[in-house]
């Protein structure tokens, strides 16, 4: 019945926003040589931490690339978990916004 529905779906809206703050609190991260990028559940970087050995400036490019992969690789974990734990609650149906 449609209320039966209604329920189901305010259940599943509750269970995702739950899942949604847990994740957003969760912090990430990422490496690549010693390059340590972390970020929150909302994408944002919250930390660089950088080798002393890798500050020599005529390194500046590699150590650029460094943090770039660092940092991409903690968004993926990120991204990857957030799809997993959403997936599990709407079973692959897409949710606007979500």
């Amino acid at each position: 019945d449609m209320q039966r529905l209604m329920q189901q779906a305010q259940q599943m809206q509750r269970k995702l926003a739950k899942i949604e703050a847990e994740l957003d609190a969760k912090e990430y991260e990422g490496s690549n040589n010693g390059v340590v990028v972390r970020i929150t559940g909302k994408n944002e970087v919250i930390a660089v931490e950088i080798p002393e050995e890798l500050m020599n400036p005529d390194d500046r490019e590699e150590l650029q690339d460094m943090i770039l992969l660092a940092a991409n690789s903690a968004l993926s974990a990120a991204s990857q978990e957030r799809e997993e734990k959403m997936g599990a609650i709407t079973q692959g149906v897409r949710m606007p916004g979500m």
